[in-house]
């Protein structure tokens, strides 16, 4: 009985991931066989006719607008890592305050953060639209970080708060007993103790920054500015579909985050369980 239940619990992890993999098999084998999606059907997602033409094409290898590509590749980066920057700096702290001390208007802040969650990006693309052509930081980082950093920060401010409601306060107690101050016991105690839960927020607000497309496309009009997902939407048009160049820009936008992960899994696996047990 045993065995058996062995052998099906494979079976499903086997049929899980092939569920999960196949998508992306199609993907590579698209960008490889840029005809594949006007021939007949197939099954398998075997390239017919391997061919990197389509990762040139993405790359501008062929029209010489490689320069532009790889300020789009900046752009991405730029931002990303910004946002990131930005949240994990403005969350830690504002996290902190929220677990550890009591103030007037903590529960109706809280609350008001929650309620910023509850909206859709899209919802506020006029207003932001608005704002940032007063401040003059349309098609612009800068603007663009701004943006992403307003919706980033309330999530990365709850995620932190999990992880510093986690850590028990008798440790911050004992260091200060023994002399430390509230800043040096949170630098020195309560700091090193969430780096799982920074790694995770800031991959997370990375992956939203790098991933977003509605606003970037509607704060961004000029081909050197814009981001990856927005240089992908040019390959859908309103009658054809470059399916092969869409799906080789696909996997290029995905590399990054791949080797992130990869890098980064140790910490998103403790991070991802921070303040699931309050200790």
């Amino acid at each position: 009985m045993k065995r058996l239940e062995s052998v099906l619990a494979h079976l499903a992890v086997v049929a899980g991931v092939v569920f999960a993999v196949y998508p992306l098999l199609w993907v590579v084998s698209v960008a490889l066989s840029p005809g594949a999606m006007s021939s007949h059907p197939r099954a398998l997602p075997w390239p017919e006719s391997p061919s990197f033409d389509a990762f040139a094409d993405v790359l501008g290898l062929r029209d010489g607008h490689s320069a532009v590509f790889a300020r789009q590749v900046v752009n991405s980066l730029v931002v990303s890592l910004a946002t990131a920057a930005v949240a994990v700096a403005v969350a830690t702290p504002a996290a902190y305050a929220l677990a550890r001390f009591r103030f007037v208007g903590k529960t109706w802040g809280t609350r008001t953060l929650l309620a910023t969650q509850m909206f859709p990006a899209v919802a506020s693309a006029v207003p932001l639209y608005l704002l940032l052509e007063a401040l003059h930081l349309l098609d612009s980082r800068a603007g663009l970080v701004l943006v992403y950093a307003s919706t980033a920060v309330p999530f990365a401010i709850f995620q932190m708060r999990g992880a510093f409601d986690a850590i028990p306060v008798d440790l911050e107690e004992a260091a200060m007993v023994d002399g430390a101050t509230r800043a040096g016991a949170f630098w020195r105690v309560a700091l090193p103790a969430v780096r799982p839960a920074i790694a995770v927020t800031a991959l997370f607000a990375f992956m939203s920054a790098w991933n977003e497309f509605i606003l970037a496309a509607t704060l961004l009009s000029r081909e050197a500015a814009f981001t990856l997902p927005v240089v992908l939407q040019r390959y859908v048009g309103e009658h054809d579909t470059a399916w092969g160049p869409f799906a080789a820009g696909a996997i290029l936008v995905s590399v990054p985050v791949m080797a992130l992960f990869y890098v980064a899994q140790r910490q998103l696996v403790a991070g991802l369980t921070a303040g699931g047990v309050k200790g």
